[in-house]
């Protein structure tokens, strides 16, 4: 370490924010497990967290880290469980055996489980708490984000998620959420929440919803690094694992996604060449891991096979959308939605024409969901404008751009009203 107290410090707590990132989940969810509250177990990894930032700056950074934090923070759960309302329950559980036991909390805690990150995910992700508190906590005890950083992210109020988190914590405690993780069809049912958090995060990130960036790559690698530690906890998991091929291939796209002045660029128009062929090659071995478990596959496995339909052309024009409207219509049948339908539409217009594909969207019209969603007039626009029909694709594409709440959407919307050069190309964000 650096003799300069000044300079020391700087270093350590950059050094203390790195592993805080890597550590912070395995320590609270090992924590977790002992204490049985998640609230209290993100308290006691804080604590560890302070004294680091304390200690290491004078002492030096330890050689493991990760180790060090969790020793600490074992010491004061031991503290707390001796002295505090959890020691009680503990002694009310032992009372109702038949002989009574003296507690080892230090073994106890010392315990290895293998599923403590599967148990928190579960937890985090647990369906009593709605959608967006499952997302923030989530992010918050697994990602390791600060409440400002998630805040940002999702463009709320910094309180508005604090909320959420707090709220979240209450729920599980009062709930009394068990912290077993779940066997057989008990586990692959809870794991679709998870996995649900884990897509909706990683979609976030892919195609923001508001503000002003087209992408949030951090929320895309959270994901992704969330989904790999989920297909390692759960490799018997078809679905787990398509999910993971799903975001791979599509994070392989991010670099030809935006522009020199972060412009959207449309599938279709991208360079193919600024694809990550390392992502592709992880995606498609995720994917081929998910087929090889067997059974139907699941939506998340259908929509992998559909990036993997785009990952393997080489170019646009060799892009095998008859296959790809087949998945569609399988994922239609798998879980019937109106977007899925729009999705479909598209590829049916690519592979068979654009009339074909407009008369699908054109029964999406009077959907009730789909009043609001910009992706419904952009669709019409595009087929209309193929079709020759340019003042209706005109007057649709400035209806997409004033429902959508991303700046960098709506410009891109209103550039293409004014020129509708790019709707000749077609293809899909």
């Amino acid at each position: 370490m650096c003799s300069s107290g000044a300079v020391t410090s700087s270093a350590a707590h950059r050094a203390i924010d790195a592993i805080w990132r890597i550590e912070s989940a395995r320590l609270i969810a090992g924590l977790a497990r002992i204490v049985r509250d998640v609230g209290v177990a993100e308290e006691l990894a804080q604590d560890a967290l302070v004294t680091a930032l304390e200690r290491w700056p004078e002492s030096g950074v330890p050689d493991n880290p990760g180790a060090w934090l969790m020793a600490t923070a074992k010491n004061r759960a031991i503290d707390l469980l001796r002295r505090g309302r959890l020691v009680e329950q503990k002694h009310e559980e032992l009372g109702q055996q038949r002989e009574p036991v003296a507690p080892d909390f230090a073994a106890a805690i010392d315990d290895e489980v293998g599923d403590d990150l599967l148990r928190l995910m579960l937890i985090a992700c647990h369906p009593v708490l709605s959608t967006e508190a499952r997302v923030a906590l989530t992010l918050r005890l697994l990602g390791g984000l600060t409440t400002a950083e998630i805040a940002r992210a999702f463009l709320v109020p910094e309180a508005t998620v604090a909320q959420r988190i707090v709220r979240a914590k209450r729920t599980l405690a009062e709930e009394r959420v068990p912290f077993e993780v779940p066997r057989g069809q008990d586990l692959a049912a809870r794991l679709s929440s998870v996995l649900e958090v884990v897509y909706l995060v990683f979609n976030e990130g892919y195609s923001a919803t508001a503000g002003y960036d087209w992408m949030r790559p951090a929320l895309c690698e959270e994901a992704l690094r969330l989904g790999r530690i989920l297909a390692g906890l759960a490799p018997a998991e078809p679905e787990v694992h398509g999910l993971v091929a799903l975001m791979e291939i599509q994070a392989s796209r991010a670099a030809a996604r935006i522009g020199p002045a972060g412009e959207p660029i449309l599938l279709l128009d991208q360079n193919r060449a600024r694809w990550d062929r390392l992502l592709i090659h992880r995606g498609l071995l995720a994917l081929e891991r998910a087929e090889q478990l067997g059974g139907a596959q699941g939506p998340y496995a259908l929509q992998a096979a559909i990036a993997a339909c785009h990952a393997r052309a080489p170019t646009a024009a060799e892009t095998e959308w008859p296959r790809i409207a087949a998945l569609y219509a399988a994922l239609a049948q798998l879980t019937p939605s109106p977007v899925v339908e729009l999705n479909r539409a598209v590829a049916v217009a690519m592979a068979f024409g654009p009339a074909a594909g407009l008369e699908l969207v054109e029964a999406l019209a009077d959907e009730p969901s789909l009043q609001g969603y910009h992706l419904l007039p952009s669709v019409r626009a595009d087929l209309l404008a193929k079709l020759g029909r340019l003042d209706e694709a005109r007057a649709e594409l400035e209806r997409a751009a004033s429902l959508t709440r991303n700046a960098r959407e709506r410009k891109l919307l209103l550039e293409r009203a004014a020129g509708l050069e790019p709707m000749s190309r077609g293809g899909s964000p």
